[in-house]
Order: structure tokens, then C-alpha cells, then sequence
């Protein structure tokens, strides 16, 4: 089929989590192009949380790969390590905090559509609802932070650049 991605190994596991010390956040991204899947790879420094946040729209797929720590959703604690694989339901609320040799997981979701820019004509008769804009903009790669502000530019955690 024209248009279809190549199939093939994507990346390493071992290199992506044998990142450098100290380094945090987004290690890797699914970024081939015509995808219908999001999926990122996620290190978590030894001792650092993820903040609590809500996904409205997506359910999300984690899996641990190294590591231990902990998932709070809605207010109930669960161990995790090596091997657990998490459903989060669009909705819920949750945050992570790693344990003593930090955390390194592979989330996956449904890819949101970018924004169409259409003609007065089409956007007149186009079907109000949707699917929202992505918010991966707003997630620090440095630290795996949501940013609160819609227009920022850095992390006010770690004062990482923000996507674009």
C-alpha cells in the first residue's frame, strides 16, 4: 500500500534506558509519520514525581520496564515495578513517584489528529466536536511535567525548553 509506514525495530531498549545519569523525562517518541499511536518512553529520576493530572480524552497504556515506584489514581496507591502494566482510563486522575533506582516506563495511546486549518465554506459546515488538540506541547521533556500555563515556553519545574 502507498502511504504505508515501513514496519521494523524502532529503537533499542537497552541504549533508552541506559540514558545518561541524571537525565529525566521524554527518552523516546513514536514519531512515524501516518501513525494512529502515540507511545513514549519516560524516565523518572530516583525520587521524583510526576504530578498529579488528568487525561480527559485518551485511555493510556503504561508498562514498567526498570525500576520501582508508586501510581496514585483517584486517591489509591499501587507498588509498581518491572513488569506491571497499567490501563488508566481517560479521566481518572494520577501522578507516579519513583523509588530508590528511579522508574522507566513505555506509555501508548491513541494519536489525537493535528488542527485543520480550513475555508470559511468548509469550516461553516463543519461538524462542531472532534477530537481535542494535542497537549504534548505542554509536557516537559526534561522532567515529564505538564506545563499549567497555555502559552509557556519553558518548565517552571525544571526550566527545560517546552516542545513546540
Amino acid at each position: 500500500m502507498a502511504g504505508t509506514p515501513s514496519v521494523g525495530v524502532l529503537a533499542g531498549l537497552a541504549n533508552l534506558i541506559e540514558v545518561p545519569a541524571g537525565q529525566g523525562g521524554a527518552v523516546w517518541r513514536l514519531t512515524a509519520a501516518g501513525r494512529q499511536l502515540d507511545a513514549n518512553l519516560i524516565r523518572v529520576l530516583p525520587g521524583d514525581r510526576v504530578q498529579g493530572h488528568v487525561e480527559p480524552d485518551l485511555d493510556v497504556l503504561l508498562c514498567v520496564l526498570t525500576g520501582t515506584g508508586e501510581l496514585e489514581t483517584d486517591g489509591t496507591r499501587q507498588r509498581l515495578s518491572a513488569g506491571s502494566v497499567v490501563w488508566l482510563p481517560h479521566g481518572a486522575h494520577r501522578s507516579l513517584s519513583a523509588g530508590p533506582v528511579g522508574l522507566a516506563y513505555v506509555t501508548a495511546h491513541r494519536r489525537r489528529p493535528g488542527l485543520a486549518i480550513r475555508n470559511a465554506t468548509s469550516a461553516a459546515t463543519a461538524v462542531e466536536g472532534g477530537e481535542p488538540a494535542c497537549l504534548l506541547n505542554r509536557i516537559c521533556p526534561g522532567c515529564d511535567r505538564p506545563a499549567e500555563d497555555v502559552g509557556a515556553r519553558y518548565c517552571s519545574r525544571c526550566g527545560t525548553e517546552l516542545p513546540s
